[in-house]
């Protein structure tokens, strides 16, 4: 049986992925998923997704404040990397209920991506 999962968390899992309910975030998320464990810097992803610098700003601290993304400050510049551990506990809690409590999904079809 799955962890009993509170309130908060439910509150919490929803806003991680209402901020990732727009296409450009979610973009950001898997460019930055790619980059693991590096990184990227902002010019970086701007450059790379071609989005300007003060739109890609406004999704960078959305995701930020849902601990999506971590940002670290080198110099004047800022890299930015996905919160792994957010995102794990994020399909964690999908997986929890679609995999194992009532197969909805098998396991390995989650699990392998190939």
């Amino acid at each position: 049986m799955a962890a009993k999962v509170t309130p908060e968390e439910i509150i919490r899992y929803a806003d991680m992925f209402a901020a990732m309910g727009s296409e450009p975030r979610l973009r950001v998320v898997r460019l930055l998923l790619s980059a693991h464990p590096d990184g990227m810097f902002v010019g970086e992803i701007g450059d790379e997704l071609d989005i300007t610098a003060s739109t890609l700003s406004h999704h960078l601290e959305k995701l930020k404040n849902e601990d999506l993304v971590r940002v670290h400050r080198e110099g004047t510049f800022l890299r930015y990397t996905a919160n792994t551990k957010a995102l794990e506990d994020l399909l964690g809690f999908l997986y929890a209920e679609c995999c194992t409590r009532n197969k909805a999904v098998e396991p390995k079809k989650v699990v392998c991506c190939g």
